[in-house]
């Protein structure tokens, strides 16, 4: 998006549902192309959105029979859901048996079960429940689970509990009330309590840490009150903490002071109160002190994370800002703090692609001297020839051990497919090539595609402007509808009906579901193709990396607006267009020409090469500008030169960083289908430093 970011972020990032990153369709206006029964249910929609009981229900008549009719039905029956008569209720399950809606109702009644208490209902109609990714219906299970099993197996739910728990940001009743049964009948710690507060506390989430405390420490309202209006003053005027309750009130206090001093909470937590507290809870407030450190990009990070006696008491995410800051910490990454924490990370996060790259990259950089030759296979073009053994200590064609693991795990993650797969290729000496598409659909396999009633539905839905009700209902029925989803070729060919359609987003995003068959032109697509080769030739930018951002921004979504006003395939910000426009000089501009495809292109590439030119011609760092605005990268650029891969993984923001990742590995991707040469990530991406001194001043006039 360009580049208000900041707006986003005070606004949500907004899923969309695999939209994109906070992108949605315009608002579907009065459209002559749609039948009556298209403009009713689309009426209808509105009502539903208004809570309009009467108006929708008068309006259900002239929709009878259409392709829609489930979702009218359903929007109907949701408004009065939590007085509707079971039998109404059963009347739809059984009326739209095997659709979206049918699933989506009976989600939407679990959760008014569990609200309610109602388990033997509850217990009845989870058996029939397709989609099984709600978190807050899980919890409810659970908690139905152990009131029927008691003792049985209550480790496990207890830490399947604290796990969604733990991930959710709002005050959710399933969860919440799960784990309150779960500690009373003594199945979960309340360690997992006190660390739920803890989490809650640090994303600002004052409403759940109140309700996680009142679990363990009901009789703590009053302290607690006091170590969030003033944490400064509480652990000034208190001396000692010698019960668990104190401890764990003190570990808040310090935390919730870390987020407007973090000197004073790291002085106050060495000097007074590291001694009285438990090595656990000493052991969160650094890694919490660390991270904060990490994100602002400061090289304390580590001297706080060096005060940590047990990494394993740190949360992932601690652990993997404790990794960004051990590769930034200058010209030579501290490999083995990178092997620690890497090591201390939950069995899930240590899987990540990123943490698998890192460390391989850190096992090779600390092996033993004799270990950096490369073996004599390489003869064969890359570091190895031939597959390793995963076998721990594997001497797989001669390569010592510790550089076997390593290639063991470089090659886990090699592939196409994304940033740190490309780069695993890269290490692994090879050049990112285009694999060979696999076989087109069968007429067979198209067929089915076609007559696929969900995905029907999602494409009519989309057709007529009810795109996020249409991506929902496609995104069910290609992994939800059956368990497992469909497999590689139902896919292909459901992304193929897509792309066939022009909806770009469900082409992209279903073929990527793909798991052994990777069509990358479905992946990729080009549209507007002339247009944009047009474009990028007149001004001197590389359509590679063009298309590899507007896939990002947009999804090729023509008419896709954001929560923040951005709009079209660029997701240009009508200030930031509006500017540009002048600084190219494009007479007679206004702001109703932005979603012109022509227009947003024009707009959107001249700002990308301003910002290329402003940053040196580095692509990371005018992705980051694109996304963020240029003033970020340019305070993120400064500190010690980094190859970029470092630096891209350092980015403070969450979404910045995943975004920039995500451009330059589309990017490549996309210059090896345009050129059909091979190509290397490594290269685009550089090194990021300072700005070199001889360097032209900054644009300041760049929005």
């Amino acid at each position: 998006m360009l580049p208000n970011f900041m707006a986003r972020v005070l606004l949500g990032a907004a899923l969309c549902i695999g939209l994109g990153a906070g992108v949605q369709a315009a608002p579907a206006t009065q459209n002559p192309s749609l039948t009556a029964a298209d403009q009713a249910l689309l009426d209808i929609r509105q009502a539903f959105d208004r809570s309009d009981r009467a108006r929708l229900q008068a309006l259900l008549p002239q929709v009878r029979g259409h392709v829609l009719e489930p979702w009218a039905a359903y929007w109907d029956l949701r408004l009065r859901l939590s007085d509707a008569p079971v039998a109404d209720i059963q009347a739809f399950l059984s009326r739209w048996a095997g659709t979206y809606q049918e699933d989506r109702l009976r989600n939407d009644w679990l959760l008014l079960l569990g609200q309610r208490r109602d388990w033997l209902t509850f217990q009845n109609e989870i058996v029939h429940y397709r989609m099984n990714d709600d978190p807050e219906v899980r919890c409810y299970a659970l908690w139905v689970e152990h009131l029927r099993a008691s003792g049985a197996d209550g480790a496990r739910r207890a830490e399947e509990v604290a796990r969604i728990w733990h991930a959710q940001r709002d005050a959710e009743d399933g969860c919440k009330g799960a784990a309150r049964v779960l500690y009373q009948d003594r199945q979960l710690p309340a360690l997992d309590i006190w660390r739920k507060a803890r989490l809650a506390l640090e994303s600002n989430r004052p409403r759940v840490v109140r309700d996680a405390v009142d679990l363990v420490a009901p009789d703590a309202d009053a302290l607690l009150a006091q170590l969030m209006a003033d944490p400064g003053r509480f652990l000034r005027e208190k001396s000692l903490a010698f019960s668990r309750q104190r401890k764990e009130l003190i570990t808040l206090a310090l935390l919730r002071l870390s987020t407007t001093d973090a000197a004073a909470a790291a002085d106050l937590l060495s000097k007074k109160w590291g001694p009285q507290l438990s090595a656990e809870e000493r052991n969160w407030v650094w890694g919490s002190l660390g991270r904060r450190a990490a994100m602002r990009l400061d090289r304390e990070a580590l001297e706080h994370y060096a005060h940590v006696s047990r990494e394993a008491d740190l949360s992932d995410d601690m652990l993997a800002c404790k990794v960004r800051a051990a590769l930034r910490v200058g010209s030579q990454a501290q490999w083995p703090q990178v092997l620690s924490a890497i090591a201390a990370m939950s069995e899930t996060a240590a899987r990540d692609p990123a943490w698998v790259y890192w460390r391989a990259r850190a096992l090779m950089a600390t092996a033993a001297p004799a270990q950096t030759a490369a073996p004599a296979a390489a003869a064969t073009g890359g570091f190895h020839a031939g597959p390793l053994s995963a076998a721990s200590g594997s001497t797989a064609s001669g390569v010592p051990p510790q550089r076997a693991q390593a290639l063991v795990l470089l090659q886990s993650i090699a592939s196409v497919r994304g940033f740190y797969e490309q780069l695993a290729l890269e290490e692994l000496g090879q050049r990112i090539t285009l694999p060979a598409r696999p076989a087109a659909p069968a007429a067979a396999e198209r067929d089915a595609a076609r007559q696929n009633p969900g995905l029907q539905r999602a494409l009519h839905a989309i057709a007529i402007g009810l795109r996020a009700d249409g991506v929902r209902e496609w995104n069910y029925s290609i992994s939800l509808h059956q368990r497992g989803g469909l497999g590689d070729r139902e896919l292909l060919a459901a992304a193929q009906l897509a792309c066939e359609r022009s909806v770009w987003d469900r082409c992209i995003n279903t073929s990527e579901r793909t798991r052994s068959e990777i069509d990358v032109e479905q992946r990729f697509p080009t549209p507007l193709r002339d247009l944009v080769l047009k474009r990028t030739r007149e001004i001197g930018l590389d359509p590679a990396y063009v298309y590899g951002l507007i896939r990002q921004e947009s999804r090729f979504i023509m008419d896709a607006r954001s929560h923040v006003g951005a709009s079209g395939l660029m997701q240009l910000m009508p200030a930031t267009a509006r500017e540009t426009a002048r600084h190219i000089g494009l007479k007679n501009y206004t702001p109703s020409l932005i979603n012109d495809r022509e227009v947003n292109i024009m707009l959107g590439t001249a700002y990308l090469k301003r910002a290329l030119d402003d940053f040196g011609g580095s692509m990371p760092l005018a992705a980051a500008a694109y996304n963020a605005g240029p003033g970020r990268p340019r305070a993120w650029r400064n500190g010690p030169v980094l190859e970029a891969a470092i630096w891209a993984e350092n980015v403070p923001f969450s979404e910045t960083r995943d975004y920039v990742k995500k451009v330059l590995s589309n990017a490549t991707l996309y210059a090896a289908l345009l050129t059909g040469q091979p190509q290397s990530l490594r290269e685009r991406l550089g090194t990021v430093g300072p700005r070199e001194a001889g360097a032209p001043p900054v644009d300041s006039k760049m929005p």
